[in-house]
């Protein structure tokens, strides 16, 4: 195969992916864009807190399936390879979504949470696992940059599409001559850009590394090996510390921008969590590009989280402390500015698929974002127990933020550079 040939492949790999990617997003983030709506659809006439201890169960549903899904896809990445995790949940969380559209309960709305969350899991770990073992060492991140920068992008179409779901339900009238609600199209939009994408991955090749690995006797997909020698447990566990403080900016301050920091913080207009959403993974993608590029610039992946995770703790102590009676428009650009400092989402996930071998590579890159993504609930539990203790929103969700960034550094200083390290290798059982 000539070099033109294989360079035409990488770059139409990292495109699937990073299309995968964007409606991944899209619909992970969707479901807090247009939960409010969807629920006062469905449960009419229902209290402000009931509905919005009805969204939270929902949430955590949906990061159930995600953990569920995490775990699935990585051990039939490794089994049955890359592609097939690529095809398999995108078809199931598409599905998912066209079905949420039509959800008339509270407890069919769960169970499809859930089944969205197993399919939601699979994308992101199979993208930058595939293009990690396709690209050269020196120049995946590169890759996996544009996969999670471009990804990220996802979340605005969701909010957007939400936003001006009166006039794509107009033109879908016309033809249908059905009349459907702003949440609703929101999701079949979500659930058709899923359907729409397989057919763009029809042309997609299974990673060499991975092809390779056939011919080699060794266990795959293995789960308890991550468990079985410490050496391989502890590495496991500080790829997933080095991701807390992401899910934390995102799911406890952007996530609650409108119920809760808001009116925290006097914010001179009203705050709206779509928009704050958008705003956080505008800044994401932003954050994302610069981080892939600063860390090709420095050849190291550490540096760089490092220097992410100090633009965090000082935005969030401007956030909670400094923030007080600031103005909508200061309050949006906080909000981009944290996206922003979270931008070493695509570098920690590519940390995590360069620590571990072949065969037990996808499972790691599957598990740890879903793990990170997954520890919200136990993040907003903690907030609301320090908050009961301390009678401070602002104070006990600081608190909190120390101890993941605390976690986040500490996993990181004690983590091996893996900057151009060479991937093509196996893990022993045990």
């Amino acid at each position: 195969m000539s070099n033109k040939k294989i360079s035409f492949v990488t770059i139409f790999i990292i495109i699937v992916a990073a299309c995968g990617y964007f409606v991944d997003i899209y619909d992970l983030i969707l479901f807090n864009v247009v939960k409010k709506d969807s629920l006062e659809a469905i449960m009419e006439g229902a209290t402000p807190d009931v509905l919005k201890s009805t969204g939270i169960f929902l949430f955590n549903m949906q990061m159930t399936g995600m953990l569920i899904g995490g775990l699935l896809w990585g051990i039939l990445g490794d089994k049955r390879g890359r592609l097939s995790v690529l095809f398999g949940s995108i078809l199931l969380y598409s599905a998912a979504n066209i079905i949420n559209a039509f959800v008339t309960d509270v407890n069919l709305y769960a169970l499809v949470r859930v089944i969205a969350g197993i399919g939601l899991a699979g994308e992101l770990g199979a993208g930058v696992t595939l293009v990690s073992e396709t690209m050269s060492k020196e120049n995946r991140g590169y890759g996996t940059m544009i996969i999670v920068s471009f990804g990220a992008l996802g979340a605005v179409a969701a909010a957007f599409v939400a936003s001006k779901g009166q006039v794509i339900s107009g033109i879908l009238e016309k033809i249908f001559h059905v009349s459907f609600a702003s949440w609703q199209v929101a999701y079949l939009v979500g659930g058709a850009l899923g359907l729409l994408l397989l057919m763009l991955r029809v042309g997609a090749i299974e990673s060499g590394m991975y092809k390779n690995l056939q011919d080699v006797e060794v266990s795959r997909g293995n789960i308890l090996m991550l468990f079985n020698n410490s050496e391989r447990f502890l590495k496991y566990i500080k790829c997933i510390l080095v991701g807390l403080p992401i899910w934390y900016i995102v799911g406890l301050i952007v996530a609650n921008a409108e119920p809760i920091w808001g009116k925290e913080l006097a914010i001179q207009g009203k705050v709206v969590n779509g928009s704050a959403l958008m705003y956080s993974y505008i800044g994401l993608c932003v954050g994302d590009i610069l981080s892939g590029l600063l860390s090709q610039l420095l050849r190291s992946r550490r540096k760089v989280v490092m220097i992410y995770l100090s633009f965090c703790i000082v935005l969030t102590v401007y956030f909670f402390f400094f923030a007080k009676g600031a103005s909508l428009f200061t309050f949006y650009l906080l909000v981009f500015l944290l996206g922003a400092a979270t931008g070493f989402w695509a570098l920690f996930v590519t940390i995590a698929a360069e620590q571990f071998g072949t065969n037990i590579r996808s499972t790691v890159t599957n598990t740890t974002p879903n793990f990170v993504r997954g520890s919200v609930p136990l993040i907003l539990l903690l907030f609301q127990f320090l908050n009961v203790h301390t009678s401070s929103a602002l104070l006990s969700a600081f608190m909190v933020g120390l101890l993941c960034f605390g976690l986040s550094f500490w996993a990181i200083f004690h983590m091996p550079e893996t900057f151009g390290k060479e991937l093509d290798y196996v893990e022993q059982y045990p």
